[in-house]
């Protein structure tokens, strides 16, 4: 059903209304969030690391932001449902290309948080596309997000390091070596950890709903 005045298109999982508007608060908070990613990976780049941090922070920290208000106030729109996810990785990108080029950051954890993100991005663009399935995200996910934006920003802040465990010689195991590191990897094997059994749930519950998909 549509409303020639604000152009309302009925979604059918929880009769939500999405609008076709793009001006509107939520989605220029988004927009706002998502020209501070960028700055803020150069402004830890150029060697501010608290400021960066803090830049960091607040793009993180008002992840819900835009998404309440848009619930609350009912101006969920098309746009906005693509840029909210949207920021979210563009910042994960920032977040963990910045903290590899200073070093603080092994290449096996930034490609597998490039790689999850890619997979459950290209999966599910997929599956809504292709089959007009959507995955819902759960909260476990959030969970993982949460965990691996603080530890990012406890990376980029550097501050206080803890005495590694001492376990292994691997220069790759940040924490489990002998080296002195930021608490903040400790967060990131925690959300890591919990991205993993995320997405295995994820790429489950996909195939499931494409297998019920195929055989209506």
């Amino acid at each position: 059903m549509s409303d020639s005045r604000e152009n309302i298109t009925t979604q059918s999982a929880g009769d939500e209304q999405v609008l076709d508007r793009v001006l509107t608060v939520p989605n220029v908070i988004s927009t706002i969030r998502l020209i501070m990613a960028p700055i803020a990976l150069v402004v830890f780049l150029s060697g501010n690391d608290v400021a960066g941090a803090i830049l960091f922070g607040i793009v993180a920290a008002t992840d819900c932001l835009d998404g309440q208000i848009a619930r609350r106030t009912n101006t969920v729109s098309r746009l906005g449902r693509l840029l909210d996810p949207t920021v979210d990785r563009v910042l994960m990108v920032c977040a963990v290309v910045g903290l590899l080029v200073v070093g603080r950051l092994p290449l096996w954890i930034v490609v597998l948080v490039i790689a999850r993100d890619i997979l459950l991005v290209v999966g599910g663009s997929f599956l809504l596309r292709r089959y007009s399935i959507r995955i819902p995200v759960i909260y476990p996910g959030k969970v993982a997000t949460t965990f691996l934006f603080v530890g990012m920003a406890g990376l980029m802040l550097n501050m206080p390091q803890l005495a590694g465990l001492g376990l292994c010689d691997f220069a790759w195991l940040p924490g489990f070596n002998g080296e002195a590191c930021s608490w903040g990897i400790w967060a990131i094997y925690i959300g890591m950890c919990i991205g993993l059994f995320t997405t295995v749930y994820y790429v489950r519950k996909g195939f499931s709903e494409l297998k019920s998909a195929l055989g209506r």
